[in-house]
């Protein structure tokens, strides 16, 4: 589709209603087996498996309609989809890396992007370095002939850090390293990945795309086909796909994520300026803010931030910092974000960094605002505080 929004897209992306009887929706494939009606049909799909119906796992029309829906609004060639966003991180890191390789990562990454980098890449030859995700380009000083992929993640895991992007992609394609960046926080409609010299991009789709904590998938979007066939053939060698169940979901959340996501930001925000007036807060980080240090970096690459942020409160027993969490009634403690429950997580960035310190005293406290009223948000989160002081 040319010449129309994201909103649009994300409403007529992926779906076929003329092959499908007139149905909205594509339908739901659930599928094992593939019949060929012919040896010469047979032996022509064993050809090009990478296309077309061939195997389940491979993919099916539940698959392409995903996949097609993903690469359409994130502006990419075409995408890949996996069985989880860490999949999706796994999988676009081994199809271009081998041993001998270096990587750069960001030192913000999510948790298990590092220990996927350590535990696995390492072991088998692979050179892992985390590096300082302000550091723009001043990376050039850390890439080397044999740098494979630089791997981005802005903003940072639980800190927030904005990184720069255009001038990091830029020192990376010196050397012909591969930019790959998860942009699950602020998904397709708020940073533009492509635009901004990334090759791959990488999502949780499970967060914000699937939008209704219901489905585990992740989805990787490539920006040419030489990308993409290296990402698809990686994926095909492992086994990995996402059923056909998460995929439709995937599908249908994707038609409301634009409405969602514009009432997480604004909710995120009342929270952020509620939050910030508190005496028990001492940081706010959030992106969107101006007090935020990588705030100049946010409004120049980004169009909108969602609603996952976090704060920084005086340090307290932990007896009362129970006494504030256990009792919330809206906010429930889990992992993941981005469905439309609210949730808040205690943090501790400084025992996942190896390249920079976390230095700020305190406790960090990750809050994702879900789609409840804002109001009521700030009313649960006032009587936290208010146990939390009672239990000193």
């Amino acid at each position: 589709m040319k010449d129309v929004t994201q909103d649009t897209i994300l409403v007529h992306a992926g779906r076929d209603p003329r092959n499908n009887h007139g149905i909205v929706n594509p339908p739901v494939y659930h599928c094992s087996t593939v019949l060929f009606p012919t040896l010469d049909a047979l032996e022509d799909s064993d050809r090009n498996t990478l296309e077309g119906v061939h195997y389940g796992r491979m993919g099916t029309p539940t698959t392409f309609a995903f996949e097609e829906a993903a690469a359409a609004l994130e502006g990419g060639y075409r995408a890949v989809n996996t069985g989880s966003g860490l999949a999706a991180i796994a999988i676009a890191l081994s199809a271009f890396t081998k041993a001998g390789d270096h990587v750069l990562i960001t030192d913000s990454a999510y948790g298990p992007t590092r220990r996927f980098a350590r535990e696995t890449l390492a072991p088998y030859g692979v050179e892992v370095e985390f590096f300082d995700p302000c550091v723009g380009a001043g990376i050039s000083a850390l890439l080397r002939p044999n740098t494979s992929v630089v791997f981005l993640e802005s903003p940072g895991s639980l800190t927030f850090e904005i990184q720069d992007v255009p001038a990091i992609a830029e020192a990376a394609k010196a050397v012909g390293a591969t930019v790959m960046m998860d942009n699950t926080w602020a998904t397709p409609l708020f940073f533009r990945p492509f635009d901004q010299g990334v090759d791959i991009s990488i999502h949780a789709a499970t967060k914000y795309m699937v939008g209704h904590a219901d489905a585990m998938l992740g989805v990787v979007t490539c920006k040419d086909e030489a990308t993409w066939t290296a990402v698809k053939k990686t994926a095909t060698r492992f086994g990995a796909c996402a059923g056909p169940d998460d995929l439709y979901l995937g599908l249908r959340g994707l038609r409301t994520l634009a409405v969602r996501l514009r009432q997480h930001q604004d909710s995120a925000l009342a929270l952020a300026d509620w939050l910030a007036a508190r005496p028990e807060v001492k940081r706010i980080l959030h992106p969107a803010r101006p007090d935020f240090p990588g705030h100049a970096l946010w409004k120049r690459d980004f169009t909108g931030s969602s609603g996952l942020f976090s704060i920084v409160i005086d340090q307290v027993p932990r007896a009362a910092l129970a006494a504030m969490l256990d009792g919330m009634e809206l906010f429930g403690m889990g992992y993941s974000w981005g469905g439309f429950e609210s949730l808040i997580l205690p943090a501790r960035p400084a025992a996942v960094r190896s390249a920079t310190r976390w230095t700020e005293p305190g406790q960090v406290l990750r809050l994702h605002a879900g789609l409840e009223h804002p109001d009521d948000l700030i009313r649960d989160l006032d009587a936290g505080f208010r146990r939390m002081a009672a239990a000193l």
